[in-house]
């Protein structure tokens, strides 16, 4: 276990600590701000400024939207595949796998660059083949937007959870598949009733990643910033800790946002963990 500690030490323990730290100092100039600059200690300051600032309560709540909408359709869709492809209705299923993880592959910045592009009208193939049949649709408008970004986050990950899945899916006993189907069960009862309840950890695992990666929801957002007015420069928690530290340069201010936003992620998974336990021991309790 050695290693282990010594690596979450290094790149989780460290940082965190650093972040606590410079939460609790904050630069100051005496005499008029003519003098020295110097660190003073300002207690919890900061985390106050931070929880009553509207912009990032304004992120939170967009990120918790994005959330509502994002993982559901990460964790069906991506599911509803890898059931797809063990169920050997698809033909060229190695192709097929491959070919909905690539995107994957696909750096989250030129993936991002990729969807402005297709976004932006006047370049957009899209937008133009949608207005020759006269479909008008603003990517970057106030209502969607945010399906915009998720739209992204879908292309990107989908194939990665669906191998997670697909993996998952392996693993599960055929012979348990075989007494369905002498008990008459289909292929989507089976599926549904039969394999999806055994890759159940497999679900939780995925839902509760996808949870932790989109509250750092960042990489997309930032580059629609540059095309869309609907995407202030504070739009995720992210986004914000990123334009107080290197935007107003104030790393106190960041830092504390950071250790808010890690509060509510450990939180978050706390919470879906002690559910998904409690959930198991009645299933337990109730065979």
């Amino acid at each position: 276990m050695t290693p282990f500690f010594v690596l979450l030490g290094l790149v989780f323990l460290a940082p965190v600590a650093t972040a606590i730290w410079l939460s609790l100092f904050s630069d100051d100039q005496p005499g008029l701000g003519f003098g020295a600059e110097r660190s003073v200690f300002v207690g919890l300051r900061s985390y106050a400024a931070v929880l009553g600032d509207p912009t990032f309560l304004d992120g939170l709540s967009t990120v918790a939207l994005y959330c509502v909408i994002y993982i559901p359709l990460m964790v069906i869709g991506s599911l509803a595949l890898a059931l797809l492809l063990d169920s050997g209705v698809v033909r060229l299923r190695s192709w097929a796998q491959l070919g909905l993880f690539l995107p994957h592959a696909v750096p989250g910045i030129i993936a991002a660059l990729i969807w402005v592009y297709l976004y932006t009208p006047g370049i957009s193939p899209i937008i133009e083949v949608l207005g020759k049949a006269d479909i008008t649709i603003d990517f970057f408008g106030l209502h969607t937007t945010l399906p915009s970004i998720v739209n992204i986050a879908l292309w990107s990950n989908l194939g990665y959870n669906m191998v997670v899945f697909y993996a998952a899916l392996q693993a599960v006993p055929r012979e348990v598949l075989e007494a369905s189907v002498v008990d008459g069960a289909g292929p989507v009862r089976t599926a549904l009733q039969v394999k999806a309840p055994l890759v159940r950890s497999s679900i939780v695992m995925v839902a509760m990643f996808t949870m932790i990666w989109s509250l750092q929801l960042y990489t997309e957002p930032m580059l629609l910033h540059q095309s869309s007015q609907m995407v202030s420069s504070r739009f995720s928690p992210s986004m914000y800790i990123y334009d107080a530290a290197f935007g107003r340069n104030n790393y106190s201010l960041a830092a504390a946002a950071s250790v808010v936003l890690l509060i509510v992620t450990i939180a978050l998974s706390y919470g879906v963990t002690r559910w998904t336990n409690r959930v198991n021991s009645a299933e337990e309790n109730a065979r």
